[in-house]
Order: structure tokens, then sequence, then C-alpha cells
């Protein structure tokens, strides 16, 4: 930065006008480390999913499907790949007015792309030809580009033997912008499942969860992984019914955290990721669509939070129901960090109502979103639609604050932008990585 642009950058804002032109640009401009995604760097070849057929396979376009198809589930999923994209675009996008958040977020992601609407329309062979003129590595690319996405946190299954593949290969870490992030629901959520695959895997365990040889075996597992990803953070989706259960050696859940999971978080400097709330195929039928949301018990929380205060828990929860609770919750114990609109919360009302909420109760301590992409293009519509809704809550706060006098600067803005679109987040890494010398 050149001595004039500091002098400008630290020059105080003196209008409404001025301060909305400051935020607009710059949480239009802001470079995105998007904490949470399914996304995977093109060594993960099928698990890279991109393109317009893609997008419309998205679960939430499934789910809207069959609101209006007489198509029985079985005969959808009879059809090949092309034929049910060709129906939902049919269906979605012809009979009737694409206006949910899903549909119309392909619409968005197809024009900031370059193919309009209004050029294309609703012809979907020529979308399809466009996108089948390009390489996975340059949409990768050009999608990052126009979603202003600097980093990408996958979601990574060493239960997955596809994707253990790709890690064992050595090619995993291929592309410096894709960052890794050790799951680990089977784990918790299915030891005998679990337990069966760490024995193909080499690990010794037994079938009892709580043997001390079984739990060293688990944390060589866990740490064995987390190296070989070089893991941001090690995470777990829940049930909103799981509990914590301090002190209990029968249940499982709470011996795999206190005996292998946590300590490895610690020793290793990792954060843990609790994603709480998820209630599993509702209905089986629709396959990925059928899971749904469910109230969670935040004692889990708040008992790990308790216990483990050197341990940084970074958190979302699904349910609507759950959010004041939840952001309360934040208040009272620093090493928890509140993350995104998850899933069902990820719509533009939500985000709103969600974000300035946490705006008013934690100020700038949270991570405002995360794009919990499956495909690679809606990087472009989730990131734009969660832009302009932050910056619209921004500029009503920074408002409050220059009325009553609160010299602001271009410095101050820019200190906080940068904080919501990752700087939190590094930051947490950060303390997780201090903390790791008060490991046990």
């Amino acid at each position: 930065m050149s001595a004039n642009q500091a002098q400008l950058h630290n020059q105080g804002i003196s209008s409404q006008s001025g301060l909305e032109a400051v935020i607009r640009r710059m949480t239009t401009e802001a470079r995105v480390i998007d904490m949470h995604t399914h996304l995977y760097a093109e060594a993960f070849s099928e698990h890279l999913l991109w393109g317009i057929d893609e997008l419309l396979h998205y679960h939430y376009l499934t789910a809207e499907f069959f609101r209006h198809t007489d198509l029985t589930y079985d005969e959808y999923w009879s059809l090949d790949s092309a034929s049910r994209a060709e129906a939902v675009w049919q269906t979605l996008f012809v009979d009737r007015s694409p206006i949910s958040e899903a549909a119309s977020g392909v619409l968005t992601a197809l024009n900031r792309l370059g193919l309009s609407p209004a050029q294309y329309g609703r012809d979907l062979n020529a979308y399809r030809a466009a996108f089948a003129a390009k390489s996975a590595s340059q949409q990768v690319s050009d999608v990052l580009e126009a979603a202003k996405v600097q980093r990408i946190v996958m979601t990574n299954d060493p239960f997955d033997s596809k994707e253990r593949t790709v890690w064992q290969s050595g090619s995993g870490k291929s592309d410096p912008r894709f960052d890794a992030a050790l799951r680990i629901d089977k784990l918790l959520l299915d030891w005998p499942a679990a337990a069966h695959d760490l024995r193909g895997q080499g690990y010794a365990v037994e079938d009892d969860a709580s043997a001390p040889a079984t739990l060293q075996e688990v944390k060589r597992f866990l740490q064995d992984w987390a190296v070989r990803m070089d893991a941001l953070y090690i995470m777990v989706s829940l049930p909103g019914d799981a509990r914590y259960a301090a002190g209990d050696a029968s249940h499982t859940l709470t011996v795999l955290l206190d005996g292998a999971v946590i300590p490895v978080c610690l020793k290793l400097g990792l954060p843990l990721a609790l994603m709480i709330g998820v209630r599993r195929q509702v209905n089986p039928l629709l396959k990925l669509a059928g899971d749904m949301s469910m109230r969670s018990d935040l004692s889990l929380l708040e008992g790990i939070a308790k216990r483990y205060t050197n341990l940084e828990l970074l958190i979302t929860v699904l349910a609507r129901e759950n959010q004041h609770e939840l952001a309360v919750l934040s208040r009272k114990f620093r090493n928890i960090t509140l993350f995104g609109c998850w899933w069902f919360l990820h719509t533009e009302s939500m985000i709103r109502e969600l974000t300035e909420f946490r705006v008013e109760l934690l100020g700038t301590s949270f991570i405002p979103q995360h794009s919990d992409c499956r495909v690679l293009e809606q990087l472009i519509n989730k990131w734009e639609y969660s832009r302009g809704i932050l910056a619209d809550i921004l500029i009503h706060k920074y408002g409050r604050l220059l009325k009553d006098g609160w010299e602001l600067t271009e410095a101050d803005i820019s200190r906080d932008v940068e904080a919501y679109f990752g700087g939190t987040f590094l930051r947490v890494l950060e303390n997780a990585k201090r903390n790791r010398i008060a490991a046990p």
C-alpha cells in the first residue's frame, strides 16, 4: 500500500453514503476462506462434482422435484444421470418458475460464469455444451475467481475407501487451495462398523471401545490421518439427541471423545468441530435428500466446553429453535466459536435473521458463513447472497456508530470484514496450536 493509499485508508468516514460505498466494496472484494464444504480438489476425481447436471442433481432440488412429479421414487432413481437432470430441469425450470433458493441459485451461478439465461434460455443442452468445453482444472479456477474464494476446506472421510486411496497415494494435498478436515462420524456414531474398518486398516481395536488398548489404537488412527491430511480440524456431524455423559464408561460417544478424539485434538493443536442437529433418513426413499433437522440438546456442547477449556470448538447447529441458546452459550465460553448457517438455515431469510442477531450478541467473534457446497458452482451464488446480506447488516450497525459520533475509518471496517471472511477462523486455528502446549 502506498503512502497516499494508507492515508486514505485511515481517513475518517463522515457520511452514511460514504460508509455504504466502503462496506459494499469491501464485502464484495473480500477473499474468502470457506471453512466447511463438501467440495474436493481435482485429484479426488469423481468426488469433485461440477457442471450443470450435478447442479440439477443437488439433493435440495431432488426433494423439490418430488413435490411436483408423478414419477415414483423407484422410477426416478432408475433413470440414468442425464435423464434425472433433464427431469428436474423440465419440472422446476421450464414447467414452473425457479424461485426457490436452490433453483434460483443455479441461475445466479450460470449467469456469473458468463452463461446468462438471457442468452442460453431454457435449452439445457446449450448449457451442457458450454460446460463440456471446460476442463475440471479450469472450472475450479474460474469458479474460485468468480466467487472470490481463496481457500476451501474439504470434508475428508478416512472410512471412504475411494478417498482413502487418494490420500495414500500422496496426491490429496496436490492443490494448495484445498485444505482438509478430518471427519469421523462413523467412528463416533457406529462403533461396531468403525471397529471392523479400523481392523481392516491395521489398527488392533477390540469390540469394547473403552478398552485402554483400543483407545490407544484409535488415537493412533486419528493422529495418522490428521497428519497425513494435514487436517485443519477434526469434525463430526451429530444427531440432536446426542449426549455427552462424562464418567460413563458405557457411553461409547463419550468414551471415544474423552479417551481418543479430544486428546488427539489437544496433542496436535486442532479444533474440534461439532455440527449438531441432523436427523438422518426421515424419508429413505429420497436417499441423500431424505435427511432433516431436529432440535438439539446443547448440554453436550456445554459439558465439553466446560470440561476442556483449552479445546477450541467450532460449532454450528441445524435447528432454528436452537440458535438463541447457541449464541448465548457462545458468550459464556470463549473456546466456543459459532460458525455459519448450516443446511436448511442457508437461505436468504434465515441468513439475514441469524447473522444480524449474532452480530448483536457476538460482535466480530463468530464466523458468519460457510458455503456447505456439494457442487463446485454453488460457491458463486451462496457467497454472493451471503456477502450482500452481511453488507446490509454492517451498513446498519456501523451507521448507528456514525450517528453516535464514533469515528470510523476504512481501516476499521477492513479489519472487521477480514475477520468475518476468514480472520476469525484463522484465529481459532492459531489458538488451538497455542493450546497444544497445555495438552496432557
